[in-house]
């Protein structure tokens, strides 16, 4: 039966599905297969009908559903092409009203922390595996040319930077501080006061730890505590890769407090996935093994709760296809070390994490994901009328920081000589 949904869904494209009974059946357009996948167990023809982006997963990262050829990738990536397909058929329609994430997720301050706990408390060892020397677990910004994650990653720290348009002395509030890149990157650019809040117990002990290393301690700490029992005052917030976890039902809860703790005139900087189309419920797989609590939001559902409070959209930059690169790269690094997170946890981890990173990465190639960076000013004299001080920060601090990079290889020339 599921053989046969997918001879309707698949159009472009093909592979070669092997059912829980050993029949072989080759689906798509008929050319070369990009991979085959046999099913172990007869069960699974009918369960995995049920809920596909589910239980597809799910089965590949219980080991009852094995890639004979290819990878689970290649299967992911031609599924999600086609995608759209499954999306009109009258019995998935009618699945979709009784999906209860379409109702937002439902996140107070317990259920947040249990939620944070679940992915970015894991072992540090993990996330060493793939992530960027400064550990910047968001999406990075590829200027033209690039195809390294530390450099692009850093990018995006830069690009950041200057939309907040940071001024000396200023006070910060870096919402979702993860492991504190951004905000030591913030300090020490923009000669500014940062503090950091993370729901994670590993992120908070790395970021403080880093504060000191880096002789910061008089301008940059970061505190274990909920963003909606903050009570001081700022010049610039800036959340970035946080606002996925804020659950749809509590964005009015989110903007009411960013409208609070904003000082007049200050500025604010949202980066957070978002929805090309219209609102939709998050991926069944990664909201139930990786994400828990997790939302994206589509446009119109920002826009609809900044407007009545007061604050401004100043300014919106769509990132098309930057965090596909991101996760690819990821994604292959983390495959060349499986081996080591298989010793860190178990194989079972391994493909649940290997999905992961497919099923995201063709949601950003296929399935209308992006990310959004939404600039919100507290008055409409917060910030210049046109956007060129944006680029020309921009463009000034990557000089003085390669200027500042040749200067310190320069240095380490002469010494060794």
């Amino acid at each position: 039966m599921f053989a046969r949904i997918l001879n309707y869904m698949i159009r472009e494209g093909s592979i070669r599905w092997i059912d829980g009974g050993g029949r072989s059946h080759l689906i798509g357009d008929g050319g070369s297969p990009c991979c085959t996948v046999r099913l172990k167990r007869r069960s699974l023809d009918w369960t995995l009908l049920l809920n596909p982006g589910l239980r597809v997963p799910e089965a590949y990262m219980n080991g009852d559903l094995e890639m004979v050829e290819g990878t689970f990738h290649d299967l992911i990536s031609v599924a999600s092409a086609n995608y759209h397909w499954l999306e009109g058929h009258p019995l998935y329609r009618v699945m979709g009203w009784f999906d209860p994430a379409r109702l937002g997720q439902y996140n107070p301050m317990g259920r947040a922390r249990r939620n944070v706990a679940h992915h970015y408390d894991l072992s540090d060892a993990l996330y060493r595996l793939f992530l960027d020397g400064d550990r910047q677990y968001s999406c990075a910004y590829f200027q033209d040319g690039v195809d390294d994650l530390d450099e692009a990653q850093h990018a995006k720290k830069r690009h950041i930077a200057a939309k907040l348009r940071l001024e000396p002395g200023q006070k910060v509030l870096d919402i979702g501080s993860g492991w504190g890149g951004l905000g030591l990157y913030l300090a020490e650019a923009g000669g500014v006061d940062v503090t950091g809040l993370t729901l994670s117990v590993e992120q908070h002990g790395v970021s403080n730890r880093r504060v000191e290393e880096a002789g910061l301690d008089d301008r940059a700490r970061f505190r274990l505590q909920d963003y909606r029992e903050e009570t001081g005052v700022y010049d610039r917030i800036v959340s970035v890769g946080m606002f996925e976890h804020v659950g749809r039902r509590h964005y009015d809860e989110f903007f009411a407090k960013i409208r609070e703790i904003l000082a007049p005139g200050g500025v604010m900087l949202l980066h957070s996935i978002g929805r090309l189309d219209t609102p939709a419920p998050i991926n069944a797989f990664i909201r139930k093994y990786i994400f828990p609590g997790a939302d994206l939001p589509a446009m119109s559902e920002v826009l609809r709760t900044v407007e009545p409070t007061g604050l401004y959209v100043t300014d919106i930059e769509v990132l098309r296809l930057h965090y596909a690169e991101t996760l690819r790269l990821w994604r292959e690094r983390f495959m060349a070390r499986r081996a080591e997170a298989a010793a860190i946890y178990d194989e079972r981890f391994v493909r649940m994490w290997e999905a992961y990173f497919s099923i995201c990465e063709a949601g950003f190639r296929n399935q209308h994901l992006m990310v959004f960076q939404m600039q919100i000013a507290r008055g409409m004299e917060a910030l210049p009328l046109t956007r060129d001080y944006m680029l020309d920060w921009e463009r000034g601090q990557a000089g003085a920081e390669a200027d500042a990079s040749a200067g310190e290889r320069g240095l380490r020339k002469r010494s060794a000589a």
